[in-house]
């Protein structure tokens, strides 16, 4: 399949710092000859940009851009979503691990910018489950929580975010010793963290103003995250999550989707040797499972009901992977990448257990 045949006329400038952006209505291009490459499409049209005088070409517009192996892109994300680790996927296809987990940054950043464009950005008028999906990285001595916003009858994933815990529970005197001393070595989590990342993800799901019924269950800092949001209005209703999880529960939409995120990715589940090493692995991968889940999936496995994107009105059918990869995205044309988001982007998002956070600062692969 020719994947640049949608580019063929080119829509803008890829760079980003090209003052077009805000001239967009003058920007011209010129054809600059083309290049060949063994695949298809064997010849690529090259381009120059008449604002900036840099050269681009139609593949710039690819989600492929820049891979050696760019027909791994589509399999690996039907991978992850199928609860593979990521040396499974490279043995399966013959690449090392490092490349799998690098293809899945892409795809998770991509991914981030796809649901960011095409979420609501109005007030919902749906109720919104609030709840924290409990993980871990590097080992279970970083526990964290990745914290979800479901719409009550959609089923559809607002967002997402972070937050990292102290390890608590029962431990074995050894365990609170190493704890004890990877805390001195590394620091200890932010007490305020939960409280800090529900308040950021709730002002980036509900507009100023906007006034929403939220669920929750009885965690402590939900209330406190809440009152400091005095632009927004919110009826909090709780839970106790000890409730079976039963459709009558108030908290089932936010209960399915974790049981979908533990079904479906191999390092949340409970006992596995394939857990995320670092955090911002993690929710790269978890930015795959919300494209998948609300406009990829069926909201049931037995009855055709529509995705939740449907549900809510945003897409009139369902979408496949090569649809969702058909077109690259760009930070810079999304308009709301900023705060936690973009740390989550550009891969700053640190695991405390490792030292260097390498972020994402490529040239050219977006």
């Amino acid at each position: 399949m020719d994947d640049l045949s949608p580019y063929r006329r080119p829509p803008f400038c890829p760079h980003a710092d090209c003052d077009s952006r805000s001239q967009s209505t003058t920007w011209r291009f010129i054809k600059k000859g083309y290049y060949l490459r063994r695949r298809r499409p064997h010849r690529v049209q090259k381009y120059q940009c008449s604002r900036c005088r840099r050269y681009f070409s139609a593949a710039s517009f690819s989600t492929r851009y820049w891979l050696r192996r760019p027909e791994l892109l589509e399999p690996v994300f039907h991978r992850l979503v199928a609860c593979s680790g990521f040396r499974q996927i490279a043995r399966e296809y013959g690449v090392s691990h490092s490349t799998v987990r690098r293809m899945s940054d892409r795809l998770g950043r991509h991914c981030l910018l796809f649901h960011e464009r095409r979420r609501p950005k109005s007030c919902p008028t749906e109720p919104l489950v609030l709840d924290g999906l409990r993980s871990f990285e590097h080992s279970q001595y970083w526990p964290m929580d990745l914290n979800l916003v479901v719409g009550g009858e959609s089923l559809f994933v607002y967002g997402f975010n972070d937050a990292g815990l102290r390890r608590s529970g029962t431990m074995r005197p050894y365990q609170v010793v190493k704890r004890e001393a990877l805390e001195r070595r590394f620091g200890r989590p932010d007490p305020q963290a939960t409280r800090k990342r529900v308040e950021e993800l709730l002002r980036r799901v509900v507009p100023p103003g906007g006034a929403v019924v939220l669920r929750s269950d009885e965690h402590q800092a939900y209330p406190r995250a809440i009152a400091r949001i005095r632009d927004r209005t919110f009826v909090h209703t709780r839970t106790s999550s000890k409730l079976a999880r039963t459709l009558e529960n108030p908290l089932f939409p936010v209960n399915l989707s974790d049981l979908l995120i533990r079904h479906s990715s191999a390092n949340h589940k409970r006992e596995t040797i394939a857990f995320s090493k670092r955090r911002q692995s993690a929710l790269y991968r978890l930015a795959i499972w919300t494209v998948w889940r609300n406009y990829v999936k069926d909201r049931s496995e037995n009855r055709r009901r529509g995705t939740p994107a449907q549900a809510l009105g945003i897409a009139t059918r369902a979408l496949s992977v090569r649809e969702v990869l058909g077109r690259r995205r760009f930070p810079w044309r999304t308009g709301t990448v900023r705060g936690w988001l973009a740390s989550c982007y550009f891969g700053r998002i640190r695991t405390r257990a490792i030292g260097r956070c390498v972020a994402h600062d490529a040239r050219y692969a977006m």
